[in-house]
């Protein structure tokens, strides 16, 4: 899934109480990615990195250094995820449910990525299963996506109640 929407849904999902835990779900919605492929972007435009040739579709992933697959590993990972939000649950004594943003987030991209694209280390590193699953970018994937995203919004940001700080 595109990274703007994996922030959206984390977003309507678990950030609904007050505007900083919306922005807060909607960032831990974006975390994944950022924290991988945003290093990787970071990289190019600072120099330290060659750009990936995205113009044909995805690039071989031999092209895209070591560094992503390890922190993209780390940061799609289920279990990674639970174990510090069960960390963070025991520091804090109290769930911060916006962090489930993370898990959602992971938990999307298990069947909107393939082997051709970085399937999502689930289980990583416990086991190495992946899931072929539907790439993100096909129209039976991003229109309903699109779509949905659109209605909930639509029914959030009509709600009264919703102005809350």
């Amino acid at each position: 899934m595109d990274i703007i929407s994996h922030g959206l849904w984390g977003a309507i999902t678990f950030g609904r109480k007050s505007r900083s835990s919306f922005w807060l779900a909607f960032v831990m919605g974006l975390a994944p990615d950022l924290l991988s492929f945003g290093v990787l972007w970071t990289a190019v435009m600072l120099g330290f990195a060659e750009k990936p040739d995205f113009s044909f579709g995805p690039p071989p992933e031999s092209s895209i250094p070591p560094y992503v697959h390890h922190l993209y590993n780390f940061t799609h990972s289920f279990i990674v995820f639970l174990i510090v939000f069960l960390l963070i649950w025991f520091l804090l004594k109290r769930p911060l449910w916006e962090l489930a943003a993370w898990g959602l987030h992971v938990l999307v991209d298990v069947p909107t990525h393939s082997y051709a694209f970085f399937p999502t280390p689930i289980l990583w590193p416990l086991f190495d299963w992946k899931f072929n699953g539907w790439q993100w970018t096909t129209p039976n994937i991003l229109i309903p996506n699109f779509v949905l995203l659109s209605l909930l919004y639509a029914w959030y940001l009509s709600q009264p109640y919703r102005t809350k700080g």
